[in-house]
């Protein structure tokens, strides 16, 4: 594997050029992307969704990959025709122009500025879980001030750690299957297939749809990579690669280990559905299993955010330097550190609402960002190589429409199965940003900004 350090780009720009240095190989954007999800990012959610679906989480998984993988295909195809940092706003705006590009980076920030927060909301849960006597708001600032300073002076040895941290829950996973088999297999009335089937309560296929939205936010880490489009070397062969390679991989996982888990506790009695992951390790292997899972999980979110808000910094950092955000704040870098430490500082101060926002509210915001991106970047295939470049024979229309379409369907029917707080909250969202850019353009009377792609 790659010791090229995939944190790089908060020290890696070219001090003669401003350039982002290009060092990023598949395999350290494959983990870049891995250690931005977190493997165990599964039990993240666990309580909140099982309860939703009514105990059909492994499914809720499989609708969700199903999206995801149509989606990644989606942001190969778009980061091959456009190399650059910034992710769906860079696409979106390239296809479809800088307004509907400003629109699509404005619900981007929703995801990836949540991102870090609940990174320190479930750091906080889980810590307060283990230390009962110490609040969770003592860890999540704690963490929040750690890994801002190490986000502002910039890591340039990251790779090792999360490697490390990779490492560290893929032994905690080997450990977990092992003993949850182990457990399984002493009991008599086990039922395979009731992680599919669920209790009935609530039934239908709409709670299973529910939860598929609000796991969204499992599958982000394919887009993050994405965003580091300038750092990687010959990225339109790369990033489409590491993309489905992330996707296909972290899906499997998620599937398996939901499954798994509903396996050893299918009654789904939780004493607190937002750290229901400590009941089900406890069952699967006692004191030391759950104590060992809170270790492994706390490391991997606190490598997330690390990732998570190098990577957000970054996104404000490309909209700040074309004048779509105030330039003289979110472009700029820091003379001595080389790093977007404004940037990095906003962040920082958003993530303060993991001290009063509720973890299943904050999963729903993530997810709905997520998937008004997701819909913006299927639709921008269909404009930028149907459309625009006019590839419409043969396999062509498979290619550039068909698979695309589906794509997009899949995001909006998930996107609409939403909670309606989520969805008014989120469409408020975009009707601030449609406002500001109301106001950058004087109303439409000037252009918005667009991006200097050049390199």
């Amino acid at each position: 594997m790659s010791t090229q350090p995939i944190y790089s780009a908060v020290s890696n720009l070219k001090p003669d050029t401003g350039q982002l240095r290009r060092v990023l190989g598949i395999p350290s954007l494959v983990l870049f992307g891995m250690v931005y999800m977190v493997p165990l990012t599964v039990f993240t959610t666990y309580g909140i969704v099982t309860q939703v679906t009514g105990g059909r989480l492994p499914l809720a998984y499989i609708v969700t990959l199903v999206a995801m993988v149509f989606t990644a295909r989606s942001y190969g195809l778009m980061s091959r025709a456009f190399p650059f940092a910034g992710s769906a706003y860079t696409y979106s705006q390239r296809s479809f122009g800088p307004g509907i590009g400003f629109l699509t980076g404005w619900a981007l920030m929703l995801d990836y500025l949540f991102l870090p927060m609940i990174n320190y909301l479930v750091i906080g849960i889980y810590l307060h879980e283990t230390f009962q006597t110490i609040p969770a708001w003592v860890f999540i600032l704690a963490t929040i001030l750690v890994v801002t300073i190490l986000n502002i002076v910039g890591i340039v040895s990251i790779a090792r750690t999360n490697m490390v941290l990779i490492a560290v829950q893929l032994i905690f996973i080997v450990v977990f299957v092992a003993m949850a088999i182990n457990q399984v297999s002493q009991s008599s009335t086990v039922n395979l297939l009731a992680p599919f089937a669920g209790t009935g309560d609530p039934g239908g296929f709409g709670p299973v749809m529910a939860g598929a939205a609000i796991l969204c936010l499992s599958f982000l880490g394919f887009d993050s990579v994405s965003t580091f489009a300038e750092e990687t070397k010959d990225p339109r062969r790369s990033l489409p690669i590491a993309i489905m390679a992330i996707t296909l991989i972290a899906g499997v996982l998620f599937v398996g280990l939901a499954y798994v888990g509903h396996l050893v506790l299918p009654d789904h009695s939780f004493g607190n559905a937002d750290s229901a992951a400590i009941d089900v390790m406890k069952a699967a292997g006692g004191q030391f299993l759950g104590a060992f899972f809170i270790a492994a999980y706390v490391a991997g979110a606190a490598g997330s955010a690390l990732v998570s808000q190098a990577s957000v910094s970054r996104i404000l950092f490309a909209m700040g330097r074309d004048g779509v955000l105030p330039r003289g704040f979110f472009g700029r870098l820091n003379e001595r550190f080389r790093t977007p430490v404004l940037s990095i500082l906003a962040v920082s101060v958003v993530s303060l609402f993991a001290l009063v926002i509720d973890l299943g509210m904050l999963s729903e915001m993530i997810s709905f960002g997520a998937l008004i991106a997701f819909s913006a970047v299927n639709l921008a295939v269909i404009k930028h190589y149907y459309l625009d470049d006019k590839r419409r024979h043969g396999m062509h229309v498979f290619t550039y429409l068909v698979v695309p379409l589906i794509g997009f369907g899949l995001t909006i029917w998930l996107w609409t199965s939403l909670s309606p707080r989520t969805l008014v909250i989120g469409l408020i969202w975009l009707a601030v940003g449609f406002i500001y850019l109301l106001l950058l353009t004087r109303g439409f009377r000037q252009k918005t900004p667009m991006l200097d792609l050049t390199e």
